[in-house]
């Protein structure tokens, strides 16, 4: 599964990345993006360019009685997607792309839990799967999405055994595209391919929706007694903090 995510890189990497020219909202650095938060993602605007949006993270199904179910249904397995009441109707209708430059996990050791943070080594942005809904009056529609989830990339599957669906550039234009056929965009939900996968420990600030500051993504290491201190020294080197505005 995925709980937890980042995007925390400059402005202009993002920008260049899916080829945007704007943001419809203030912008700041996101190194703990939590359920039920806003988070941004990505649709289909017009001719087929990607239009940025914020929506609340965690799907509430049109037909749910109330916005609470969504705390349930922050991810979305690639597997059953299509045949689930919560996701099916956006699958076929709704779909969206979710940037991140990272996500965290926690590995399991005993009755231990350290929490990992997986990115790219270039530490390039990327893409999730997403899917969306609307809920609530037809004027003002509470806006929400999930993160598809697939099996883990083999570098990270002693982490866990799960993983959000990263689309590379190709695949990110059939998944948006309305007429794409069903068939074709269940044979995206693949586990990611590429070797390219980086994970560290990091401090269990991130255990708490409150943090969301450049610490969060700072190696650590690894040993129990060390891993709640965001100043230890014995793991790789601490990237510079983030100066740029981000969401």
């Amino acid at each position: 599964m995925c709980g937890r995510f980042t995007v925390a890189v400059p402005r202009e990497d993002l920008f260049d990345e899916f080829g945007l020219t704007e943001a419809p909202f203030d912008i700041h650095p996101r190194y703990n993006v939590a359920p039920t938060q806003i988070a941004p993602v990505l649709l289909r605007g017009d001719e087929g360019a990607f239009r940025l949006a914020g929506f609340r993270w965690g799907l509430v199904p049109f037909w749910a009685a109330g916005p609470e179910v969504g705390q349930r249904m922050i991810n979305a397995r690639a597997e059953t997607m299509a045949e689930k009441p919560a996701f099916s109707a956006a699958f076929r209708e709704r779909r969206c792309l979710v940037p991140a430059d990272g996500w965290y996990e926690w590995l399991k050791d005993g009755k231990s839990r350290t929490p990992m943070w997986i990115h790219l080594r270039s530490r390039r942005p990327f893409a999730f799967a997403g899917l969306w809904e609307r809920w609530g009056p037809r004027k003002d529609p509470l806006r929400t999405f999930t993160i598809v989830t697939t099996a883990a990339a083999p570098s990270i599957r002693q982490i866990h055994d799960r993983m959000p669906l990263v689309l590379d550039r190709a695949a990110r234009d059939r998944w948006l595209d309305p007429a794409a056929d069903p068939g074709e965009l269940l044979q995206l939900a693949r586990p990611y391919p590429g070797d390219d996968l980086e994970a560290w420990a990091v401090s269990k600030l991130v255990n708490s929706p409150a943090n969301d500051v450049p610490d969060c993504i700072f190696p650590v290491a690894t040993s129990p007694d060390r891993a709640n201190d965001p100043a230890a020294g014995d793991g790789p080197a601490a990237p510079p903090p983030l100066q740029t505005t981000l969401f």
